[in-house]
């Protein structure tokens, strides 16, 4: 595809970035982690933005558990599964110790519940149960999950089960974790339906009746951190304490994780300053807004001579506080396209950069869609043309 190029410098974006472009008491001081790995992410760009041995594999515990939400939702989102599935509880899934909901073999729950009780209570036997059901079995599960793991680049990840109790080789690093949230999070944002609630139960039904059971969130920060949206904790004897936690203010989103921090306490008291760190010293500067358009592209073909190019999505760039930096635009446009196309179609690209480097890229869709000229068409258009 062809493409006619517009350079534009964005004064709207420069205004935005005037307004985050201070200097915070808290900027500049530097920061360390009591914890054995550690990282910033910002999710919209995936940009580091901090890191204290952020590449070593350690035993991650139950934030595994965000790459089994991530296939589940990943699962519904294909078709493959619904959130009313009933899932019928296997003696292994029913068997797993530690965090769990006690469900008991045979026990049947529904896909929504089972995910609800993994993303609030860290159910142990909810996750297994749901990577049986997804994956035929806990083992092709697993593959399911290296798989995905690999696909994202995690290159420091090996997977051995559902729910992240202590076995051997099971290993994650902190930047592989903050990746993998990343996509659950930006892929998936209903998920903080979940993540933020503190309470809420289900209903255990089995041969001894019905009752109910509550759900407590594991993760202190969603009520102890203003912002805070998730996302997962994690302990167990080899791995010490581990959390994913997400928050955003004012329109930037983080991700803060720790491995092995030393006891429950110190990791939610480090990724909570991890969290301060990055809203000190980083803001996000907004593109172009959603729909708005930015050009017009050749119809060939069609009934329209032209279609406008509208923005896909508005784009997050992640900026310095205190640095007076540049952000300039260039928008790529396609010479033509031909009918017919429907609404929605890819029609060039918008491209971001600050400080000369590329900071972010976004889709630039046809408003409209277009049909396809019939022979009347064209002959009027040949006659308007002829006749002006």
């Amino acid at each position: 595809m062809h493409k006619r190029i517009i350079s534009i410098l964005l004064s709207a974006l420069l205004i935005s970035f005037s307004s985050i472009a201070y200097a915070d008491e808290n900027t500049n001081i530097p920061l360390t982690v009591n914890a054995k790995s550690a990282v910033i992410m910002e999710p919209e760009t995936g940009k580091i933005i901090f890191e204290q041995n952020a590449d070593e594999a350690l035993a991650p515990a139950s934030v595994t558990k965000i790459m089994t939400l991530l296939l589940i939702y990943d699962s519904v989102a294909s078709g493959k599964i619904k959130w009313d599935d009933k899932v019928t509880v296997s003696e292994h899934a029913a068997s797993m110790g530690g965090s769990q909901i006690f469900l008991e073999p045979n026990e049947v729950q529904s896909v929504k519940d089972l995910t609800k009780s993994i993303a609030i209570a860290s159910a142990n036997d909810a996750a297994v149960a749901m990577s049986e059901f997804i994956g035929g079995s806990e083992e092709g599960f697993v593959k399911l999950m290296n798989d995905r793991a690999k696909q994202l680049g995690m290159s420091n990840t090996t997977f051995q089960n559902a729910c992240g109790l202590d076995t051997d080789n099971h290993l994650m690093s902190a930047k592989d974790i903050a990746i993998m949230s990343r996509e659950l999070i930006t892929k998936y944002p209903q998920i903080q339906e979940y993540t933020t609630k503190w309470q809420d139960s289900i209903t255990h039904n089995t041969k001894k009746g019905s009752t109910e059971f509550g759900l407590t969130n594991t993760n202190k920060m969603i009520k102890w951190y203003n912002g805070a949206t998730g996302l997962k904790t994690g302990s167990t004897g080899k791995a010490l304490y581990c959390l994913s936690g997400t928050a955003q203010r004012d329109g930037l989103k983080l991700i803060a994780v720790v491995m092995a921090a030393p006891d429950p306490k110190v990791r939610f008291q480090e990724v909570m300053k991890m969290l301060d760190y990055g809203f000190a010293n980083y803001g996000v500067v907004k593109g172009e807004p959603e729909g708005k358009a930015v050009g017009e592209v050749q119809v060939l073909k069609g009934k329209d001579e032209n279609v406008k190019a509208v923005v896909s999505k508005e784009a997050s760039i992640l900026a310095k506080k205190g640095e007076n930096k540049e952000i300039t635009s260039k928008i790529e446009l396609a010479d033509g396209l031909k009918a017919p196309f429907e609404a929605g179609t890819k029609a060039g690209e918008i491209i971001y950069y600050y400080d000369n480097a590329e900071a972010a890229r976004v889709d630039l869709i046809t408003e409209k869609a277009v049909e396809k000229a019939s022979l009347n068409d064209t002959f009027i258009k040949l006659l308007n043309k002829w006749v002006l």
